[in-house]
């Protein structure tokens, strides 16, 4: 194995800070502009990592590609009605949550 695959100290550590979530808990964040949706095809805490690294290249690649943005109010409302399984990390002063797949039946 070479070093190069291994994950950054900084990785592990927002890792080990990401944790399930309900909406209800989210929604503070999204009321304050500071929730960021991850599209489900990245990896959150790769973003986390980012965002905390002010990798704004990068940040700027995924917004312009639409796979991160602000939670929009239709999101928000959608959340609410449907309540979907919610993954986030804290990365002050953002909070970057995703949805994830439902489990296959």
């Amino acid at each position: 194995m070479t070093e190069a695959h291994s994950p950054s100290p900084l990785y592990v550590k927002l890792l080990a800070e990401t944790a399930q979530i309900g909406w209800s808990e989210l929604e503070r964040f999204f009321a304050r502009g500071v929730l960021l949706k991850v599209a489900r095809d990245l990896d959150l805490v790769s973003v986390a990592e980012c965002v905390a690294n002010d990798d704004t290249k990068q940040i700027s690649e995924w917004l312009a590609a639409g796979l991160i943005e602000r939670v929009q109010a239709e999101t928000a409302a959608d959340y609410a009605a449907r309540d979907p399984e919610l993954w986030a990390v804290v990365v002050s002063p953002w909070v970057c949550m995703q949805e994830r797949a439902a489990p296959a039946a």
